[in-house]
């Protein structure tokens, strides 16, 4: 039986839970440096930038990406949702999907 891979949605306190796999992360772009940039996520986030990445500093930003062992983010698609994000009902989400992660992932082990 074929499955595809979930992409959990998490912010910055999940970061060790999911290392070495793919998650899906809503965060406020706040620094921009060459090949990577820093988000604000609950908490600071490094993101390493592929070249289709086109954010804008204070923008909102979904990044999909795998956690790497030092906690940042390898970026495989980033998408800018502007500057008009309610970071309140994100992180509500982001808890409602841990709270009932069996609905939207399979617990790492």
């Amino acid at each position: 039986m074929a499955t595809s891979e979930a992409t959990p949605r998490i912010h910055a306190p999940y970061l060790q839970a999911f290392t070495n796999q793919t998650v899906r992360i809503l965060g406020k772009v706040v620094s921009l440096r060459g090949e990577t940039a820093t988000i604000e996520a609950n908490g600071s986030i490094t993101i390493h930038l592929n070249r289709d990445s086109h954010l804008t500093i204070n923008n909102a930003v979904e990044v999909v990406g795998k956690v790497q062992p030092d906690l940042s983010i390898k970026v495989f698609q980033a998408t800018n949702f502007g500057d008009n994000i309610d970071f309140t009902a994100v992180t509500a989400l982001v808890e409602a999907t841990h709270r009932y992660k069996e609905i939207f992932y399979e617990a790492p082990e």
